[in-house]
Order: structure tokens, then sequence, then C-alpha cells
């Protein structure tokens, strides 16, 4: 599965960059295939793996702010790996032709 999703503090500020890194530290140190954009994280893996990285994602967060927003996208496919890459290169492909 493939989970694509926000963490955000409420209650510190406007300023969420120090935060939101946490966050994304905490999926990078997980091993798991990711890419962080401007808008989300996404993060490939079994569900109770990816499931567990969001959920120590937002508790990182949770240690600093009153206050998480979590939004979340999820697409589960049994026996796809390599999500992350293979949709992005189906697309440039297409776009490509």
């Amino acid at each position: 599965m493939i989970v694509a999703f926000s963490v955000t503090p409420l209650g510190v500020g406007d300023d969420v960059g120090e935060y939101v890194a946490d966050a994304v530290r905490v999926v990078r140190e997980s091993g798991l295939p990711n890419r962080t954009d401007a808008m989300f994280t996404s993060v490939e893996g079994e569900w109770d793996e990816v499931m567990d990285v969001i959920k120590r994602a937002v508790a990182v967060v949770e240690e600093r702010a009153p206050r998480v927003s979590v939004v979340m996208k999820a697409d589960i496919r049994p026996g796809v790996t390599d999500g992350l890459t293979s949709k992005v290169e189906t697309v440039e492909r297409h776009l490509s032709a």
C-alpha cells in the first residue's frame, strides 16, 4: 500500500516546517520507501508497518504541539511493489508519447 499523509501541528504559529521535519524524519528513518513534496509525504509498505510509521510521525509532533491535524489517502493494491516509482513512470511515459 501507499499512503500519502500530512501532519499539521495546530496552535504553534504559522511556521510549522520544524514540526513537519520531525515527522518526515521519522518516516525517512523507518527504512520504508517514501517521498516528500510540498503537501504530502507518501510512504509505501505493508498495512501495519505503514500505519505504525504514520502513528510515530504524529506522536513526535504531538510531543510539541497542543493539537495535530492528520490527512491521509491510501492506495491499497495487493501484489504491487515499488508503486511510488512505477506509478509516476507510467504517467511520464504517457506524457512523452
